[in-house]
């Protein structure tokens, strides 16, 4: 199993609005791809919160192959609708995990 996470540091201007629009949007449109099996979306703690709050979202795949499906097809798109909606007020970085067993 492959693990997509999202790390993303939020503005606190907008910190309870991307909330819900992680919850109610991005989350259900990143699972609706039929790439990931189950996701997890965790806050951060005991960081330094002083240029905003910081959270990951897991995606769990069951093969290399789902992940690369969702880069290649629905990842472009999925991104530029955060810039498009956020601007400049979240930063975020990606990694993909293995699972050892």
């Amino acid at each position: 199993m492959f693990i997509y996470n999202v790390t993303i540091q939020v503005d606190h201007s907008i910190h309870e609005q991307w909330v819900e629009w992680m919850k109610n949007k991005h989350i259900p449109e990143v699972m609706q791809s039929g790439c990931f099996s189950e996701y997890r979306f965790l806050r951060l703690l005991e960081i330094d919160e002083s240029e905003g709050f910081t959270y990951s979202a897991q995606y769990h795949a069951e093969s290399k192959a789902d992940y690369n499906r969702y880069i290649e097809i629905y990842a472009p798109a999925l991104r530029q609708d955060a810039t498009n909606t956020w601007g400049d007020h979240f930063i975020g970085f990606r990694s993909l995990l293995q699972v050892v067993n």
